[in-house]
């Protein structure tokens, strides 16, 4: 059994998209996922499936959650390991790694437009695209930053969600007891 991180996009903002995590634990375990935990209220679930195909799994909980919620949600499922990878492979420094996001990406986006987008800089905020994630640092902090993940999603055509580092320290260590 393979130990999965479903990230949702845009759940529970602002009392738009409201979905109750107890509901949305209940739904995926009776959708056929197993050992389903959730992590704070903005779309963070760790569980367990024998699929392998994450496309699959992306669509299930998708549907799942339009049929019984009746919205369109962003889902992207990321093994264990991939969001470990991610993890580890961020290029800043520890300093900056603990105050960074990480915007996953639905691909890894083409390298023209990676270059493109690129070329777009800030002061005081830095940005790595490296394969399908995008580190982020701003030292005015994410909520005064001017990038923003539309910008990067319509530079780079690719679907995007980020979560901040303590968010992807906990996803780690609560996926870490299900393996």
């Amino acid at each position: 059994m393979n130990t999965y991180i479903a990230l949702l996009r845009g759940i529970n903002v602002g009392g738009h998209k409201k979905v109750p995590m107890a509901e949305l634990r209940e739904l995926l375990a009776n959708s056929g996922l197993k050992n389903v935990q959730t992590y704070i209220q903005s779309g963070n679930v760790i569980f367990q499936s024998m699929v392998d195909d994450v496309n699959a799994l992306e669509k299930s909980i998708k549907q799942s959650i339009f049929d019984h919620f009746g919205f369109d949600v962003s889902v992207l499922v990321r093994t264990r390991i991939q969001l470990k990878a991610i993890f580890d492979t961020c290029p800043f420094t520890e300093e900056k790694k603990v105050n960074s996001y990480f915007a996953m990406l639905t691909e890894i986006p083409n390298k023209d437009l990676v270059k493109e987008a690129s070329e777009k800089t800030y002061e005081n905020e830095e940005y790595a695209i490296v394969n399908d994630c995008i580190y982020f640092y701003c030292d005015k902090g994410y909520g005064n930053a001017k990038f923003n993940l539309n910008f990067f999603e319509r530079k780079l055509k690719v679907g995007a969600t980020s979560r901040n580092y303590k968010t992807m320290v906990k996803l780690l260590s609560l996926s870490q007891t299900n393996d």
